[in-house]
């Protein structure tokens, strides 16, 4: 199996027969391998460098109704907010004074922020912080309204495709969803000149190893500038209530694999990580992994940004818990930076952002 890894290495690719394989034969042995060379990898690209995002979470709202979420429009237990233009400033003002300089704007597809309010709001936060990057997570639009958020100054889109084949996609979303669509956005931000993350959950209801195969084969055609990869964990509130939460031990596997196939992308060691084990970060670090999005919310919303159970969103997972978490990368051998970590891969239109 070394040889495998090793061929990703040089290569950056494999086939799907050679990604299964991979998946199904890892022994503990075979991870420690990977990660020894993930982190040659990322040291040679990112030295030691941990970059910082400033998450806000700024509304819980989902016209969307997908199995595994918590905040899915069929969740009537769950508590509504959304944050207004100031409450959103005042927690970039908070994150600027702290060193975070880059600022991602996650929320459910909430139809109340429109195009106009959300072009608005991103044109205010360019203004007032033009040397940070602005990050969105809010889902599937049309191309032309990625456009008009790129021109008012977002660099970076996070959506995660969560799974590149059909039927499992099927299995995990309503009708109304379509991977096509979802995997048309991605090219569409591409070819716009964001920076573009994708991902998956590990452990998701059905997966299979062939369906992470096909995952790896659909980020090897993409090359993402950033990549999520967490583990699933299920909400009390949907279908999926009873299903078991992913693996660290698989999770970690594929932070490793990814660092090898793109070896300039930007990977973040996930909330999800760090709340099924305490020292999840950590080894999300240590496994390839080079990104933290420490929480920047108001306090009293986190716990109802509830993607999935437990989630932590204190401590050193929260932005005043910066100190906490510095000491945490210091201790495995790295260095917290306030740098905006843009990807060393170039855009679609030529440059980096």
């Amino acid at each position: 199996m070394k040889n495998l890894i090793l061929k990703l290495e040089k290569e950056q690719r494999l086939s799907k027969e050679e990604w299964t394989q991979l998946i199904e034969g890892r022994t503990k042995e075979l991870a420690e391998f990977l990660f020894e060379r993930a982190r040659e990898v990322r040291h040679a690209h990112y030295g030691r460098d941990v970059y910082i995002r400033g998450l806000i979470e700024f509304t819980n709202y989902c016209r969307n109704d997908c199995y595994y979420c918590g905040i899915r429009k069929s969740n009537s237990c769950l508590s509504r907010y959304r944050l207004t233009e100031e409450e959103i400033l005042s927690c970039c003002r908070n994150g600027y004074e702290l060193g975070f300089r880059t600022f991602v704007l996650q929320g459910g597809e909430d139809g109340w922020f429109t195009r106009e309010r959300t072009t608005a709001l991103i044109r205010r936060i360019h203004e007032e912080f033009p040397d940070c990057a602005i990050t969105l997570s809010v889902g599937e639009r049309e191309r032309e309204e990625y456009q008009e958020y790129f021109d008012a100054g977002a660099n970076r889109f996070l959506l995660r495709h969560e799974t590149a084949d059909e039927e499992h996609y099927r299995y995990l979303h309503p009708a109304e969803l379509s991977l096509k669509h979802r995997k048309e956005c991605l090219w569409n931000l591409r070819h716009i000149g964001y920076q573009v993350g994708s991902g998956i959950m590990v452990g998701s209801p059905g997966q299979t190893a062939e369906h992470l195969a096909e995952d790896l084969l659909f980020l090897q055609e993409l090359q993402p500038h950033m990549v999520g990869i967490g583990p699933f964990i299920p909400h009390k509130d949907t279908p999926f209530k009873e299903e078991k939460t992913g693996t660290l031990e698989l999770t970690l596997f594929l932070l490793g694999l990814v660092r090898l196939m793109l070896p300039k992308v930007l990977m973040p060691a996930t909330t999800a990580l760090s709340t099924i084990h305490p020292d999840g970060r950590k080894m999300g670090i240590l496994s390839g992994a080079n990104v933290v999005m420490p929480n920047l919310s108001p306090q009293e919303n986190r716990k109802l940004y509830s993607l999935y159970d437990h989630k932590r969103c204190m401590g050193d997972e929260a932005a005043e818990g910066l100190a906490m978490l510095r000491a945490e990368m210091e201790e495995i051998g790295y260095e917290i930076v306030s740098a905006r970590g843009d990807a060393l891969l170039e855009t679609e239109q030529g440059g980096k952002l």
